[in-house]
């Protein structure tokens, strides 16, 4: 399922491959890379909230900001909130990232293997084979219970909403 004109990319339309997703939709199962190259699905998370952080790329300024705010704010949520940032980056550049940034209470999956998140989550980009910005919170029960496709993918999310919906159901 193509989106045209889901998001943009700098006020230049782009298109979203994957369902666009809603609060109480079932959160989709994923195959990803973790750092260690090992795999991960949505199972591994348990029954933890998860909060999916999608970022372009954790080379970019934005993203850089982003990831580091979720990782500022991961220490004063509950122990049983997990915030896992996905990128289509190789798994040894969301390493390399992390500890040059200091970036210890988030955890990172890569999708560049499979692309099994962008499609599942409808963040996968068309034109480029990134990721969209966004930020899905996902309950214990495995609902999502707050969806942000960023408008322009420049732009930072709203931290705020996000970290509402986390801090009550976490």
């Amino acid at each position: 399922m193509e989106r045209d004109d889901a998001v943009k990319m700098k006020g230049n339309p782009i298109t979203l491959i994957g369902p666009e997703l809603k609060k109480g939709d079932q959160a989709p199962d994923f195959r990803c890379v973790e750092t260690l190259g090992s795999e991960v699905s949505l199972e591994n998370f348990g029954d933890d909230v998860k909060v999916f952080n999608v970022v372009v790329s954790v080379d970019t300024p934005v993203c850089d900001v982003q990831i580091r705010r979720f990782n500022e704010e991961a220490a004063a949520l509950s122990d049983s909130v997990q915030i896992i940032t996905v990128s289509m980056d190789l798994p040894f550049a969301q390493s390399r990232y992390c500890a040059a940034a200091g970036v210890e209470r988030v955890r990172t999956a890569s999708d560049y293997q499979y692309a099994s998140f962008g499609e599942a989550y409808g963040v996968l980009i068309k034109e480029n084979r990134l990721l969209a910005r966004a930020i899905f919170v996902v309950g214990r029960d495995n609902v999502i219970e707050h969806v942000e496709y960023v408008g322009d993918i420049v732009n930072e999310p709203d931290y705020n909403a996000a970290l509402e919906v986390i801090k009550s159901t976490g």
